[in-house]
């Protein structure tokens, strides 16, 4: 086992500045997650589409609200399933092969979506899909952490420029995808996505060796001993899980309800494994104890911000003007604008704390903003409620908000999480991160039911009102979070 604090790593320096300031690992890695998002979000812009779509416009026909709340469950079994990904991670493969074979399984599920029709090519593809993006995004952002020491103040905007590198991918993603949906058929959309994650396989399997030592290095190494009863455990886990949707007892009516029961559970087991652990040092523990309020507040975040894929996906196919000179624009590409604001001001971002420094605000201060600013979108939308269509540009500038909201939290929460991960739960501390983006999201398929076009002010209203005021007492804590994180920012 490993014993290397990640402030005494001699891998990388701080004289390594070859990428734009940054360790030119930066680049490599980003260049897998970029593809990765080129096909997941090229897929997500025109995934709810195919579910409640006729069939006379290529179609399901399920039901739009229970197709929402799909979405909404799907995204957070990908978020869920980076628990899984973490630990193949920690205790067996190590970051960089469990991140190459997730690779492959994101490629498999978008050729099944392209080519098996009907509900068993979806349900082959998103388990695929869902199973490999979790893999792939836990172990992309451990990487990414481990190029910097603890005190590095380039850690935070490091991840900032990560997040516009893979940005770029999530804007091309729905502009592709979804010209070919509505030219072509949602099938050639669904294989757009596949040639793009085929791409960025390609391209990363060239670059493998570029990675240090570390990449390959198991943290916390499952003893010999231990796996049959390990092999045991997962194989009741499948057995369970098969039980459960044969018999109906999770079905797709309340996968949504049980996806979020199954996050809050893995997180509280998962807390508790870390603070029961004699691995962890006290010191270590303050800082996972840090790490709640922060993890409460993301999920609050996610649960609104992921509403760009259920309920926005919806309003921009119903009820927004995308009437361009005569030319109506796709619905799906109002996924992309997200994307565009955030290359633009990512950098800056991570030139306002780079230029910053020491006296940036700490990270439950940036968290607070963050959560604020997207309550603050939400209440955006009162001046729009009524009958009428909604201006494109009003809809951007809503979605420009987001961004704001995302720059302020997530790269941060990416970047504070591996600062606050006790040494040998590294990759399984962003896991916990991610199963805040799992439960965020699987409540904004659900959150999104509760929109009623006829009545939109108490949407708004208590959805933006109610993270408004999660702010303020984040922001109210921060201090007392701040002295548990035991000199980290």
């Amino acid at each position: 086992m490993s014993t290397t604090h990640l402030s005494d790593r001699p891998a990388t320096t701080p004289a390594d500045t070859s990428f734009f300031g940054h360790p030119k690992m930066l680049a490599s890695l980003f260049s897998v997650e970029m593809w990765e998002r080129f096909s997941f979000y090229g897929m997500q812009g025109i995934l709810l589409y195919y579910m409640y779509f006729t069939a006379a416009q290529g179609g399901l026909e399920i039901e739009q609200g229970l197709a929402a709340s799909l979405v909404g469950a799907y995204g957070g079994g990908v978020y869920l399933s980076t628990i899984l990904g973490a630990w193949l991670a920690d205790r067996l493969f190590g970051s960089e092969r469990v991140l190459f074979g997730s690779a492959v399984l994101i490629m498999a599920g978008h050729i099944a979506l392209a080519l098996v029709p009907g509900i068993p090519g979806l349900i082959a593809g998103l388990v695929l899909v869902g199973v490999g993006s979790g893999g792939l995004k836990a172990n992309a952002t451990a990487l990414v952490g481990t190029l910097y020491g603890e005190k590095d103040e380039r850690r935070d905007a490091g991840f900032s420029i990560f997040y516009m590198g893979i940005n770029a991918g999530a804007l091309i993603g729905p502009l592709v995808t979804g010209w070919l949906q509505e030219s072509q058929g949602f099938h050639w959309g669904f294989g757009a996505a596949a040639v793009g994650m085929a791409l960025g396989l390609g391209i990363y399997a060239m670059g493998r060796g570029k990675l240090p030592d570390e990449a390959h290095h198991v943290p916390n190494p499952l003893p010999a001993a231990q796996r049959t009863r390990y092999g045991l455990i997962f194989l009741g886990i499948a057995v369970v899980v098969a039980v459960l949707l044969a018999t109906g007892t999770v079905n797709a009516e309340n996968l949504a309800m049980s996806m979020a029961y199954a996050a809050i559970g893995a997180s509280v087991l998962y807390f508790a494994l870390i603070f029961r652990s004699n691995k962890v040092t006290g010191a270590e523990r303050k800082r996972v104890v840090a790490f709640i309020p922060l993890y409460i507040a993301s999920a609050a975040f996610w649960a609104l911000f992921q509403q760009q894929f259920t309920f926005i996906a919806v309003y921009s196919e119903e009820k927004l003007d995308r009437n361009l000179f005569g030319w109506e624009m796709p619905a799906a590409w109002v996924q992309s604008i997200n994307p565009v604001f955030i290359i633009i001001f990512a950098g800056v971002m991570a030139a306002l704390w780079t230029r910053l420094g020491q006296k940036q605000p700490g990270s439950a201060v940036k968290f607070s903003i963050g959560l604020f600013v997207m309550g603050l979108a939400f209440l955006a939308f009162i001046p729009l409620a009524g009958d009428g269509k909604t201006p494109l540009l009003a809809l951007v500038g809503i979605l420009f908000l987001f961004t704001l909201a995302e720059l302020f939290l997530s790269p941060i929460g990416l970047s504070v999480t591996t600062k606050l991960a006790p040494q040998a739960f590294h990759t399984q501390m962003v896991a916990l991160f991610f199963l805040s983006v799992s439960l965020g999201t699987t409540l904004a398929g659900i959150l999104s039911g509760l929109y009623n076009p006829a009545d939109e002010l108490p949407y708004f209203i208590g959805i933006g009102g109610t993270a408004m005021v999660l702010a303020v007492g984040l922001a109210a804590a921060s201090p007392a979070i701040k002295k548990l994180m035991g000199g980290v920012r």
